[in-house]
């Protein structure tokens, strides 16, 4: 471990401003403030909101409110102020911190505030929302020409719709926009220099934050990092080995463990048999009693277990009763009242140049991704191809290779086994990164580790409260999800 010495240094516009509730900005060139006040769930935090433009290229013109939240460290032991980046994208940061701020430490907590928000689009910042029948007609998977041909015209319906719900923000939720409300989040606070934790989709936040203000960064973690720099193939197929490994870890454990409901089974036979049910449409939920689960739906649904390995154990008895074809819990499922929701993914739309010809592309890349996964052949990715097909480009964020310059090295929080951001993005982001970037392994699994790995919490406090910073190769080791 090293001390770094710390730096020096088709609706009517009028009706769409008027429903996204947009107001001129104030001539004044006044330092913004926060309004602190309890919040209404919890009083023992704040919650409070914070002007900010529209554009900002033009900082003068249309502004909305930034929902912000914090707890304050006791006044004895209180340093500064660590933000958190809520992941996503569309996590709330604001209910991260209402709901408690444990997946912090007592140390961290005790000499830091702890403040978080909703990126711009999200939650109480202003979301994007669309009519909620567009939404449901995006496809999963698409299965010809005429269906590409289909999808880009929905597409191109639902982002009109959704800039006539929500206004002009929707042109404007990229994250490079979020990195500059980040800094304006520093200023308010009082912060001279920014100390950062992001998560997942909080991480290009962060990169992006180093990328434009690296001199402002006093310390910076990018806990399962988001590699921007990947273009449509290898986007995919990055997302696709690491499903496939996620996937693979899950049968191990399962062959080893004996918390595993299909412990001396053949797994994956047991996983083929269920897939070939989902295409030939006769595979049912059993925790929702006739809902039938495209393969697309049985695969996304299974990823999103692996993120957490105490998760595994219902896993194995949800895939068991799949099998067995027994229902296990009774759900209501969604509400399908409103006519319109909130559309928290639009962001990623604009942080993504994804292009795709026509369908003998789009099925080319199924092909390959489906070599590389076998058994989770349909990430999460594909649909995200399908939402962004037909996006304008060139997009407000495109993909780049990071240019960091900042005065302390970012530390990287990479697990080997993330089923989502997964290892060959952490040590890709790494490579970008150079002498401006340590890459911290933890040895296992889960989507971050931060909250899985004492020894990751150890190294990242170090590094956040003093700056300390990992010997390059400095790895942690898997924690026994049975233990």
């Amino acid at each position: 471990m090293r001390q770094v010495r710390k730096s020096a240094v088709g609706w009517a516009v009028a009706l769409a401003l008027t429903a996204a509730g947009l107001t001129p900005a104030s001539p004044a060139a006044a330092q913004p403030t926060i309004d602190w006040h309890p919040c209404a769930a919890d009083d023992s935090a704040e919650c409070g909101s914070l002007s900010l433009p529209v554009d900002w290229a033009r900082p003068r013109g249309e502004r909305f409110d930034l929902a912000l939240a914090r707890r304050v460290a006791k006044p004895a032991t209180r340093e500064g102020t660590l933000v958190f980046g809520p992941g996503g994208p569309g996590d709330s940061g604001v209910d991260r911190v209402v709901d408690g701020s444990s997946r912090f430490s007592a140390d961290l907590r005790r000499r830091f505030d702890i403040v978080s928000f909703d990126p711009r689009g999200t939650g109480g910042s202003h979301p994007v929302v669309c009519s909620r029948a567009l939404l449901a007609q995006q496809p999963q998977l698409i299965a010809d020409q005429a269906q590409f041909d289909a999808t880009l015209a929905g597409n191109a319906l639902l982002r009109a719709d959704c800039r006539a719900r929500t206004g002009s923000l929707y042109d404007h939720v990229d994250t490079i926009s979020a990195a500059r409300d980040l800094d304006a989040i520093r200023a308010a606070l009082g912060e001279r220099q920014l100390t950062f934790h992001g998560s997942s989709y909080g991480t290009l936040l962060g990169e992006q934050y180093a990328e434009l203000f690296p001199h402002r960064v006093r310390a910076m973690v990018l806990e399962a990092a988001v590699d921007h720099s990947v273009g449509t193939r290898a986007f995919l197929d990055t997302q696709a080995v690491t499903s496939q490994d996620a996937f693979d870890e899950f049968v191990a454990w399962c062959d080893r463990s004996t918390a595993c409901a299909l412990h001396g089974r053949d797994l994956p036979a047991v996983w083929e048999g269920l897939r070939a049910r989902a295409e030939a449409g006769t595979l049912t939920d059993p925790k929702r009693p006739g809902v039938v689960l495209t393969p697309f739906e049985l695969s996304r649904l299974t990823h999103r277990e692996f993120y957490d390995t105490w998760r595994w154990p219902g896993l194995a008895e949800w895939l068991e009763g799949m099998e067995a074809g027994t229902t296990t819990v009774r759900g209501t499922g969604p509400s399908a009242g409103d006519a319109v929701a909130a559309y928290p993914f639009a962001v990623f739309c604009q942080d993504w140049s994804l292009p795709v010809r026509d369908y003998r592309e789009y099925d080319g890349h199924l092909r390959r991704m489906a070599r590389l996964a076998p058994d989770l052949r349909y990430p999460t990715a594909v649909f995200a191809l399908a939402t962004c097909l037909g996006t304008p480009t060139p997009v407000a964020n495109p993909q780049h290779r990071l240019r960091v310059r900042t005065d302390v090295p970012l530390l990287i929080a990479g697990t080997l086994h993330d089923p989502a951001s997964g290892y060959n993005w952490a040590t890709n982001v790494a490579r970008q990164l150079g002498r401006h970037g340590v890459l911290l392994t933890y040895q296992g699994w889960g989507h971050g580790s931060y909250t899985t790995s004492p020894c990751v919490e150890r190294a990242v406090d170090a590094y956040l409260l003093d700056q300390v910073v990992p010997a390059r190769g400095t790895t942690c080791p898997a924690v026994d999800p049975d233990v």
